[in-house]
């Protein structure tokens, strides 16, 4: 009998799997749309990172359903647990992002209104990611969040 964490070990190998194939679509779905080499390799691993970090850190999300997890993401997880975390690359993850889940919508998994909540909280959203990302970088700041 498996336990919990067995489960979900299982689960993020067959999401995993999922991702790869999906990785390998959304990287022809922008080479079709004529964006540089860079540009592309750049998109897709923002998109990795997310579906197959993030959206698996502590619990096993398919791609399909992260389109709700955003803010949490650009706000405060990525803030957090990356180094690399900055203006440019905040903003490059949401324009990833955005990218991402037109596709997705494309592709019949998400619908027009997660498509549409995505895009008004990346908009939205963007001016107090940037600012936590501030205060999380002034060391004399003692409570970011």
């Amino acid at each position: 009998m498996m336990d919990d964490y067995e489960i979900y070990e299982d689960n993020c190998t067959k999401i995993r799997k999922q991702n790869e194939r999906l990785l390998l679509e959304f990287e022809a779905w922008l080479q079709a749309s004529g964006l540089s080499k860079k540009t592309i390799e750049n998109h897709v691993s923002n998109i990795d990172f997310y579906v197959n970090e993030y959206l698996l850190y502590e619990d096993a999300v398919e791609a399909r359903d992260g389109a709700v997890s955003i803010d949490d993401f650009l706000g405060y997880w990525f803030i957090r647990k990356t180094m690399w975390a900055s203006r440019t690359s905040i903003k490059s993850n949401a324009t990833s992002l955005k990218k991402f889940y037109i596709f997705m919508l494309e592709k019949g998994f998400i619908d027009e209104v997660e498509l549409a909540d995505l895009k008004h909280a990346i908009t939205d959203r963007m001016p107090e990611w940037l600012a936590t990302l501030e205060r999380y970088n002034d060391l004399s700041i003692e409570d970011v969040w």
